[in-house]
């Protein structure tokens, strides 16, 4: 057998084995990529709603979906540990606190925005978010009827009565 013959051997074998390799490869690259935009777009989608809980989750998902090892992703790493801190310091003032927070949320997503190819200016991501003012009611009372229900039920308040009929004797 002469050396072509080995190669072609080789090549027979050992093509479907790297045409499979290759394949998972680019498979994994692209779900990669699909966790990382999911994460990306939820907090796009949520960025006015900063408590909801799929915003959490996805502030969350920052380090285990984006790699530090790469320079590009290690950006949104830095940014995600930054605003982090803040989220996590009680000492500033609560003015201070909410601009910053937002010049920090926006940082992250603008880090994000350019990993994943997206052309957002930071103008954009901070002032084209849609949030009806009936939401913030929504909250508003809810959070109201959250805290007056806790204090009843702690016994710091009663809840007022007042009697409309008094029942006739027969």
């Amino acid at each position: 057998m002469t050396i072509a013959d080995w190669l072609m051997i080789a090549a027979v074998l050992l093509g479907p084995i790297i045409a499979v390799q290759l394949t998972r490869h680019l498979d994994n690259k692209k779900e990669e990529r699909e966790r990382k935009l999911e994460v990306f777009k939820t907090l796009m989608a949520t960025r006015a709603y900063t408590v909801s809980l799929d915003h959490v989750v996805a502030l969350n998902r920052i380090d285990l979906e984006f790699d530090k090892g790469d320079n590009n992703e290690k950006a949104v790493i830095e940014a995600w540990k930054e605003y982090l801190d803040l989220l996590c310091d009680k000492s500033i003032a609560p003015e201070q606190w909410s601009v910053r927070r937002i010049d920090l949320f926006v940082e992250l997503l603008h880090k994000m925005a350019q990993v994943l190819d997206y052309d957002f200016d930071k103008t954009h991501i901070k002032n084209s978010s849609y949030s009806p003012v009936a939401h913030g009611n929504i909250e508003e009372e809810q959070k109201a009827l959250r805290a007056g229900l806790i204090e009843v039920l702690a016994g710091k308040r009663s809840i007022p009565m007042t009697v409309v009929n008094w029942p006739q004797n027969q």
